[in-house]
């Protein structure tokens, strides 16, 4: 039995994981969803306290990083003894490298537009949240995350170098939805060879796969 450390990206709140912690305990683990930081101020230390809080005296941990989380997820691996790392359509940090600049360091922008294409959809519409993030999660659970109000990152996150020389030495998977219209599977593969030189491992469904396929990434979540 693992206890599952569930990180959420951008959004922040631990609601995002609601449809997963079910098909996790149902499998016989343990869960800890964690809310991060409502704070403009804070940044990548206090993100990464919040969590090993969260986490208090649970052992046998595999920390689950989300998106944005991408960025945290490793420090907290160096705080505590973490048996993996799954990130789930995550941003790969490089040393000295923000989030904010992430997105240029990587060409997402350009990727992105390209998938569209690929789709069909204008490869220069601006981003939106129920066609970029919402388009394949259930209605019911769109609505119920849209009733919720706005949430996100601080500005301060954004601004911090990563400071990690190295990855943590811990053994790390990548699981990237095959429909991710925000960061797209041909993209992550190339990042994340790049940057972990692992493989990515697919499975059906957009950014938000934890809402939309829960039952599907418990599957591969649990595949060790």
């Amino acid at each position: 039995m693992a206890t599952y450390v569930l990180i959420p990206g951008a959004d922040g709140r631990a609601w995002y994981w609601h449809r997963l912690v079910p098909e996790l305990r149902g499998r016989g683990h343990e869960v800890v969803a964690v809310d991060l930081p409502q704070d403009n101020s804070a940044g990548l230390s206090e993100y990464a306290d919040s969590v090993v809080r969260a986490i208090g005296d649970h052992r046998d941990l595999v920390l689950v990083a989300q998106s944005l989380a991408g960025f945290t997820a490793p420090l907290v691996c160096e705080r505590v003894a973490v048996d993996q790392l799954i990130l789930v359509n995550a941003m790969v940090p490089a040393y000295g490298e923000t989030a904010g600049q992430w997105w240029d360091n990587t060409g997402q922008a350009a990727a992105r537009a390209a998938y569209a294409v690929q789709e069909g959809r204008a490869p220069d519409a601006e981003f939106d949240v129920l066609v970029d993030f919402f388009h394949d999660v259930p209605p019911e659970v769109t609505d119920e995350a849209m009733a919720q109000g706005e949430s996100g990152p601080s500005e301060a996150l954004f601004t911090q170098p990563w400071p990690q020389r190295e990855w943590p030495k811990v053994p790390t998977r990548f699981l990237q939805g095959r429909e991710d219209r925000f960061f797209p599977l041909e993209f992550q593969r190339r990042i994340v060879k790049e940057r972990l030189g692992i493989t990515v491992e697919e499975l059906p469904g957009g950014h938000l796969v934890a809402l939309s396929r829960p039952s599907e990434l418990a599957d591969l979540i649990c595949r060790r």
